[in-house]
């Protein structure tokens, strides 16, 4: 059995996956990025090898993707994190026309064309108001810590209105907010409207079409996939459980078994 890695070096986690050659996902790993990129990055793989009961050797090629793909001095080869998410989307909902990506520091709308490839992207300003970091933000604010956002936010009764204009000044929102007797629920609901408005914004630049796929460690909450359902008026693809924060390792393991093949199709001698 041939395998292939791919490992999404992103700005708050590492993902790794382990794909093989007949499309099975046989390990994954999630660990906090840290600030050694190569080093998250060797000890992800190592987890999710251990999951496969398979060592390095036994992987034939990898991918990396994400901002700190260039940090992996095993790789074999580096893919951006714009082609992996578009490959790893199709390659769970093979209808996928416009991608939605938020994760702690980032957000990227990306449209694709008939045949997957990337048409157009847009990202979001470089302020955190635009990112998961917005999110976890308002709610250390609070006293919550990350884990806590979803099901913290599912309890909102009435959603409080945050500007989101800037991540720096949500901290002093957010205390007007609570010394006005406001539950954190529906602050972190709120945060929640901002944020969802935001990602919005972003699909339309791409002039969005379905089908809809959203990934990235921030569309695990429910209550976020939800505003975004009903801001778009349409129904939205979201891989199942944590496999949403994995798109673009999968993608980066595809890419890279597509790219064994290449090089193995061009070393074969003729009979």
């Amino acid at each position: 059995m041939i395998y292939t890695a791919g490992i999404d070096i992103g700005s708050t986690y590492v993902k790794s996956l382990i794909l093989s050659e007949d499309g099975q996902l046989v390990g994954r790993a999630l660990i906090r990025t840290g600030f050694k990129l190569g080093e998250a990055a060797e000890k992800a793989l190592q987890v999710a090898l251990t999951q496969a009961n398979l060592h390095q050797d036994d992987i034939a090629y990898i991918a990396t993707t994400g901002y700190g793909r260039f940090q992996v001095p095993f790789r074999n080869v580096n893919i951006t994190d714009l082609t992996a998410s578009a490959r790893g989307a199709r390659f769970l909902f093979p209808k996928t026309n416009t991608i939605l990506d938020v994760g702690g520091q980032t957000m990227k709308a990306t449209r694709l064309d008939d045949h997957g490839k990337v048409k157009s992207f847009r990202l979001n300003d470089k302020c955190a108001a635009g990112t998961g970091a917005f999110l976890e933000k308002t709610a250390h604010y609070m006293g919550f810590n990350t884990e806590e956002i979803g099901p913290l936010a599912v309890t909102s009764k009435e959603p409080v209105p945050i500007s989101g204009v800037c991540a720096v000044f949500a901290e002093s929102e957010v205390i007007n907010c609570l010394s006005q007797g406001s539950a954190p629920a529906d602050i972190m609901q709120g945060a929640i409207i901002s944020l969802t408005d935001r990602a919005v914004q972003l699909m339309k630049r791409v002039q969005m079409e379905p089908e809809f796929t959203l990934v990235g460690g921030i569309l695990r909450f429910e209550s976020m996939v939800r505003v975004i359902r009903e801001k778009i008026g349409a129904n939205v693809n979201v891989p199942q459980g944590d496999l949403v924060q994995f798109t673009s390792a999968l993608g980066a393991a595809l890419l890279a078994r597509q790219r064994l093949q290449k090089i193995n199709q061009q070393n074969a001698v003729p009979a």
